[in-house]
């Protein structure tokens, strides 16, 4: 697979580049996906832009070539696929994803890793593993449930069922649908603004956010962590850039640092 990288701007843009295959990933495709998101953080970009080429984000792991008599299914997810996604979640910078058809496997996880998911009305989502004898991976099952429920996870998971773009944002599983034909300028506009927009400030409510999901810390230790993050912030230049605009009544011009 090509997995191609943008700079400019303080975005970096990731497109995965094998619409043949649904964009499915191989090892070296994860691995030089991987590099991507690596070089863009020491390239110091303040947001991430991942898509697919072609009619599919992601249609998963690819199997192509797969001996299920000597795959190791366990190493491939915990020590490939897992470090990508935990790099994706805490890469230093807000990080959005386009979902455009199949959304699978691998592919799902992507987006679960990613702050910020755009769907577009043609994404196709959910667990097509049941005629492969295998299970949901890659996050899924955490998410379905904690947005879904048991037995509507269970539901996809036993029938295979594929819900729509729309559906997913119905459910709350993302965070907002755009048609097919208008959603890589949609997000791209979105991307370029949060760019330039105070980076430290969103990265500390993307720490929080993790905190929340990850910890299940409750209110009261939420709203101290809150407390500690502005305290923090109130120190910044893009603090002091944001009430001096406010006050003088003209947009700000942040510089993300801290």
């Amino acid at each position: 697979m090509t997995v191609e990288l943008t700079l400019a701007d303080g975005v970096a843009e990731i497109l995965l580049d094998e619409p043949g295959k649904l964009n499915a990933l191989d090892e070296q495709a994860i691995a030089d996906l991987a590099a991507a998101y690596t070089r863009a953080a020491e390239a110091g970009v303040r947001a991430v832009l991942l898509h697919g080429q072609g009619r599919a984000f992601c249609a998963g792991r690819d199997i192509s070539n797969v001996d299920p008599a000597t795959d190791d299914a366990e190493g491939y997810l915990s020590q490939v696929v897992t470090p990508l996604l935990a790099q994706i979640d805490s890469f230093p910078a807000p990080t959005f994803a386009i979902a455009t058809g199949a959304c699978l496997g691998v592919g799902l996880g992507l987006l679960i890793a990613s702050d910020v998911v755009y769907v577009a009305d043609t994404a196709k989502i959910g667990s097509p593993f049941a005629n492969l004898g295998a299970t949901l991976d890659s996050g899924g099952h955490a998410l379905f449930f904690e947005r879904l429920g048991a037995h509507r996870t269970l539901d996809l998971i036993y029938t295979g069922e594929l819900i729509s773009g729309s559906e997913a944002v119905q459910l709350g599983l993302f965070s907002r649908v755009v048609p097919h034909e208008e959603i890589l300028a949609f997000t791209r506009a979105r991307v370029g603004r949060v760019a330039s927009g105070a980076t430290q400030a969103f990265l500390a409510s993307k720490r929080l956010v993790h905190e929340l999901r990850d910890e299940r810390v409750g209110l009261w230790r939420s709203l101290a962590a809150e407390n500690a993050a502005q305290g923090a912030l109130s120190g910044s230049a893009d603090y002091a850039e944001g009430f001096a605009a406010f006050q003088q009544r003209r947009s700000p011009s942040f510089t993300g640092e801290g």
